[in-house]
């Protein structure tokens, strides 16, 4: 069975960091593109950050770039986001998703998709 899986998510004070995995099962990452999507309460899902692991091309939207870093474990067949320098605006649940097409993942029109993991961020 083919799954996603985040984990890592909590509550965590600003200015605090977290770190989120996404493990994958029943494929690997291998040919895939993986992305952080966020979703707060009210608002839209955005996007967070993308890894092509063909290449290692990554994005990083604007609100998170200098403060988040995607990566992957090969061998582990899982994909990080480290997030440091939280503020309560990255208040969230945030989840993984993983398609072979960059552009359906920037999309968000990934084929794979966890169920998510709440971050929140206290002042």
């Amino acid at each position: 069975e083919v799954q996603l899986v985040e984990s890592g998510g909590g509550l965590v004070q600003a200015g605090g960091s977290l770190r989120l995995s996404c493990a994958a099962s029943g494929f690997t990452f291998d040919g895939y593109v993986v992305g952080w999507f966020r979703q707060a309460p009210g608002k839209e899902r955005e996007r967070v950050s993308l890894i092509d692991r063909r290449d290692g091309t990554t994005y990083y939207s604007d609100s998170v770039k200098g403060r988040f870093t995607i990566s992957s474990d090969n061998a582990k067949n899982t994909v990080y986001l480290q997030m440091n320098s939280l503020k309560p605006e990255d208040t969230a649940v945030y989840y993984c998703a993983a398609d072979p097409s960059f552009l359906l993942v920037l999309g968000q029109k990934a084929v794979y998709w966890g169920p998510g993991t709440q971050v929140t961020v206290s002042s």
